[in-house]
């Protein structure tokens, strides 16, 4: 029945229920500053980026991420699987960060929950956008709609920053605030024209487990690898700046972050094997990634891609995320991941479908037992070697019709590491 009532439909009554929401924690948004954090990729390592510079400053800080949530010192695991929870649920979390003494909010939103209203009547102090690449187009229909939905993030807010180097920053630049930032690490000059800062890095050098360097002349290190970091990075550095925080605080609080969990994260091991636990679910994600492992890679190490793709969305990305994973990897494991609804042999076929230069049984293998898969690919592993499994992430459940069974990449690998 749902499917036959149009989203432009339910998007009505998602706004009274978020009116309903502010109306009932008098509207506390009012009473924080909040950071409105969107993008297809990024979103949440920028999330904690920001957080954690705010926090270095001395200010008191809630956040809401995909995999987290964040009050002062408290800190607990996200397990929804929502990016944004409901207009009641983010009403209320922001009534208790204002109750517990918080300046300031960092929030992860996403473009469903923008065009659904459910974060109506948030008062966005400041709006930051990491990218916009294919995504969710089985719910938005096409890339125009996606982008327009994200621009709701934009509109009367303070400060607004940009990344220069994405598709059509313009679409964003645009929208009037009284301070607008742009970062970009191809050195971009701005050429729009109007009062923008511009924060550029220059002078990078990646290494498999560290990026390095500088806004105006001043040395940055960080301990998370790729140019996207960087870029995860400048978009904190313009929160930062805008709320009059120094480079020398920025530069402290990014040294002393290890790494944000399930993102492009190490799993340490005594075997010699390189193993990369990441979220990955968009054909640019996937792009970037092994695009950055094949240039950290040893000479004669092979590559183990672990991988599949959610069910219930955008299947057209799916032979586009096979095809570019069989550019870069050696050896493919096409697994199951998420399927919800869907057949989970149907989502691993159509994923496999872009596997174009790999023979089956020999360096490709479709293993719909995700543990089965990661243990394989530990199997084929030898010392040098680098094991990527990407879709999940720092998750801790697995979406399986209307079941949200427990599943944790990290931990299985553990355990499977065990049994070599």
């Amino acid at each position: 029945m749902k499917k036959l009532i149009p989203q432009n439909i339910k998007n009505y009554y998602h706004l009274l229920q978020a009116i309903a929401a502010n109306l009932l924690h008098g509207f506390s948004s009012n009473k924080i500053k909040v950071i409105g954090v969107t993008g297809t990729n990024g979103k949440t390592t920028t999330v904690q980026m920001i957080t954690r510079i705010l926090e270095e400053a001395g200010k008191k800080v809630a956040m809401a991420s995909t995999i987290n949530f964040k009050i002062g010192e408290k800190e607990w695991i996200n397990k929804t699987k929502f990016t944004t929870l409901s207009s009641f649920s983010v009403q209320k979390f922001i009534k208790y960060a204002v109750n517990a003494g918080c300046e300031y909010m960092v929030l992860e939103t996403s473009s469903h929950s923008l065009d659904q209203c459910r974060v109506y009547g948030v008062k966005y102090d400041a709006a930051v956008i990491t990218n916009v690449t294919r995504e969710h187009l089985d719910y938005h229909k096409t890339m125009e709609d996606y982008r327009l939905a994200k621009c709701r993030l934009f509109q009367r807010v303070k400060t607004i920053v940009v990344n220069l180097d994405m598709e059509n920053p313009n679409d964003y630049i645009v929208h009037s605030a009284p301070k607008k930032f742009g970062y970009t690490t191809e050195n971009k000059n701005s050429t729009y024209g109007e009062k923008m800062e511009i924060i550029k890095a220059e002078k990078l050098e990646m290494k498999i487990n560290c990026s390095k360097y500088e806004i105006d002349g001043k040395l940055f290190s960080l301990r998370m690898p790729g140019r996207f970091n960087v870029e995860n990075a400048l978009v904190a550095t313009c929160v930062a700046i805008n709320y009059g925080i120094s480079l020398e605080t920025v530069r402290s609080a990014l040294e002393k972050m290890t790494g944000v969990p399930g993102r492009m994260e190490h799993i340490q091991n005594d075997k010699g094997i390189d193993i990369i636990v990441d979220y990955a679910v968009t054909p640019d994600s996937l792009e970037k990634l092994y695009g950055l492992v094949s240039k950290i890679k040893k000479e004669n190490s092979k590559v183990i891609a672990v991988f599949g793709s959610c069910g219930e969305r955008d299947r057209g990305k799916r032979p586009i995320m096979g095809s570019i994973i069989d550019k870069y990897a050696d050896y493919i494991l096409v697994t199951n991941e998420d399927p919800y609804g869907e057949d989970p042999w149907q989502i691993i076929n159509e994923v496999a479908s872009g596997v174009k230069n790999k023979k089956k049984g020999f360096n490709f293998w479709k293993i719909m037992d995700r543990r089965e898969a990661i243990k394989k690919a530990l199997a084929l592993a030898r010392q040098g070697d680098i094991v990527v499994v990407t879709g999940k992430g720092a998750e801790e459940i697995m979406a399986v019709g209307k079941k949200r069974i427990p599943w944790s990449d990290r931990k299985v690998i553990l355990e499977e590491l065990k049994n070599i």
